[in-house]
């Protein structure tokens, strides 16, 4: 399916997002300026566009799964939700875990990915108490076995 997204460039010589390849679910963000991350830095990282998203959809923006093993690049907030009215310029909140070495970015480079869903909203029913189930209150890992 496909869904029209309309999009603002406020820096001309940035890409609009695209798929690398068919059937890719995240199409590629690039920065809009040179940015370097020392070890542990995080930075706002701006990508130079603007998007406006039909309501009943949201879209997604995704750390690159390349960055993240080959440097230990990724994002603070993942994944970063851009909502249906938000009209701003995307900016990713990118950070680097690498202990020693810094990483630069270039203009222009692919930096997150952005995928676009349907959004389903639910209709919040408060009740006396919950129906049970095979879990019930079990928390973080209570499902597991013994490691």
């Amino acid at each position: 399916m496909t869904v029209n997204v309309l999009i603002t460039r406020l820096d001309d010589s940035v890409p609009i997002p695209s798929y690398a390849k068919p059937g890719d679910a995240g199409a590629d963000l690039t920065c809009r300026v040179d940015v370097t991350l020392e070890p542990g830095e995080r930075k706002l990282v701006p990508t130079g566009i603007s998007i406006a998203l039909p309501n009943g959809f949201v879209a997604l923006v995704h750390p690159r799964s390349g960055l993240a093993i080959k440097h230990g690049v990724t994002m603070v907030n993942s994944p970063g939700t851009v909502d249906a009215g938000f009209r701003g310029e995307l900016q990713i909140i990118m950070i680097n875990h690498d202990p020693s070495e810094a990483i630069s970015f270039k203009k222009g480079d692919r930096i997150a990915q952005l995928v676009i869903q349907r959004v389903e909203y639910a209709e919040f029913i408060e009740v006396d108490s919950l129906p049970g189930s095979d879990r019930g209150a079990g928390g973080f890992g209570s499902t597991g076995g013994k490691s």
